[in-house]
């Protein structure tokens, strides 16, 4: 029996830190270069197995040493793995840029993930009695996406959508009105609504694409939290700390709050313990060492 399902992706990251990201035709010599795992799903399925979570993982990785390697995390991190699909083909790869500020630039090919279809989540419904949670990310397409949406909402559990890339396209008929929960950063919200990025917080979450959504979680970086409940706007404030690396602190967000949920937790609350989670992970580099233990916490 598992807390938490996460429906979502594996990737190797491949980082390269550089005092500034190159502009169009320019060549920029970094400083450093890094392979390691990454992936929104598994990062957030790690992450909830580190809070306490008892962690299901559904994804898929290629034949390759990339895909070998990510059983071998799952392994020590105490992630069941038992639907998770190798598929012939390479492992997803992330390229990663990381500036002198920690900011991150990221391009994604997705390999096996591309064949990831709802056929591939055949057995989830099973594995759902006693869940709390279902996270979906959308690195995987967004058909699988919405039949594993369909499947949590049929057997009653809490859905989060973690819109994370955002697709240009409109999301499928009906699919927001089977999330709980809905995750975006800033520049996801203004994707999937259509508005400049840098409209107030206020506006992108009360827009009316996510009427649906009894819950918008709208995630600001430093300055925290915008929730959009049904009783209006709530403010959850960043902690200040030192920023080494931003990759990965959307996934501990989604992870502790997909945590404190399962808990039990109202979303004002686990709002609050998922910033204080991403809080922590910005201070050290890379997205699986950055992802807090408890009692970091």
């Amino acid at each position: 029996m598992s807390d938490i399902v996460v429906v979502g992706s594996y990737g190797a990251g491949l980082t390269v830190r550089l005092d500034r990201a190159p502009l169009a035709g320019e060549t920029v010599v970094g400083s450093d270069f890094t392979v390691a795992h990454g992936g929104k799903g598994s990062n957030q399925a790690v992450g909830a197995a580190r809070l306490g979570a008892r962690t299901l993982l559904c994804t898929a990785v290629g034949e390759d040493h990339y895909g070998a390697n990510a059983f071998e995390l799952w392994n020590e991190e105490g992630v069941d793995t038992s639907l998770t699909r190798r598929l012939p083909g390479s492992t997803m790869v992330g390229v990663i840029l990381v500036d002198a500020q920690g900011e991150n630039r990221i391009a994604i090919v997705p390999g096996v993930l591309a064949d990831f279809d709802a056929g591939a989540l055949q057995g989830l419904a099973e594995r759902l009695d006693g869940v709390g949670v279902m996270l979906v990310g959308l690195e995987i397409p967004v058909a699988t996406a919405h039949e594993a949406l369909r499947i949590g909402r049929a057997a009653g559990v809490t859905t989060v959508l973690n819109p994370a890339p955002a697709p240009v396209e409109t999301l499928p008929a009906g699919m927001l009105e089977l999330v709980d929960h809905i995750t975006p950063n800033r520049t996801e919200a203004a994707t999937l609504t259509g508005l400049p990025p840098d409209t107030d917080p206020a506006a992108l979450a009360s827009h009316s694409v996510f009427d649906a959504v009894p819950n918008v979680v709208l995630t600001l970086g430093a300055e925290g939290v915008l929730l959009r409940g049904t009783d209006g706007h709530e403010r959850v404030p960043a902690p200040v700390v030192d920023v080494v690396d931003t990759t990965g602190a959307g996934d501990s967000f989604n992870a502790a709050y997909a945590v404190a949920l399962s808990r039990g937790e109202a979303p004002a609350a686990a709002a609050k313990y998922a910033v204080r989670a991403a809080a922590f992970s910005v201070t050290r580099p890379l997205p699986i060492p950055s992802l807090p233990y408890q009692s970091d916490l």
